[in-house]
């Protein structure tokens, strides 16, 4: 079994997310979106709310697991049978970060390869800082999230 981890903060999920995971699906039999804990970093939404809202999103396919975790990625990822981690690459920018974390990745576990997937054109503007932008603001999030969870979003009050 082909098994692919998708790790992230998910803060929240974005159409971005969304597009990585299907055509992640296309090419793993199972794809774990994981939640990677980060006790230095602040977020807008709990992991709970979090988990939610990629439940909510993935809820129709079988293939699509999601998960919560502390420690290193690779670690969680062996404990899952995943031998792949998954990643969306927007920019350049994205790349010059995603790269060494790679390498960084398959030096800690060398049973592990890095598949990179980039965004398309219609995704690749959204990026999970400036959808917490547009929620603070109660700005419009259709089009930034996925469909299902926007209702959800708008239940909740979020501002700093």
């Amino acid at each position: 079994m082909r098994i692919a981890l998708f790790p992230g903060s998910f803060d929240p999920v974005t159409k971005g997310h969304e597009e990585i995971i299907h055509r992640g699906m296309r090419m793993f039999d199972k794809v774990i979106v994981a939640i990677g804990i980060n006790s230095h970093k602040s977020y807008l939404f709990t992991v709970e709310e979090r988990m939610e809202m990629l439940r909510r999103s993935f809820a129709a396919f079988d293939s699509v697991e999601v998960a919560s975790y502390t420690g290193l990625t690779v670690d969680f990822a062996r404990e899952n049978g995943a031998n792949f981690l998954l990643r969306g690459i927007r920019s350049n920018v994205d790349l010059s970060y995603e790269q060494p974390t790679s390498l960084i990745n398959r030096h800690l576990n060398d049973d592990i390869d890095t598949v990179y997937l980039h965004s398309y054109p219609e995704t690749s503007h959204i990026s999970s800082t400036i959808v917490r932008e547009v929620i603070r603001y109660q700005g419009k999030l259709e089009g930034l999230v996925p469909e299902e969870i926007v209702a959800y979003i708008h239940s909740r009050k979020y501002k700093d």
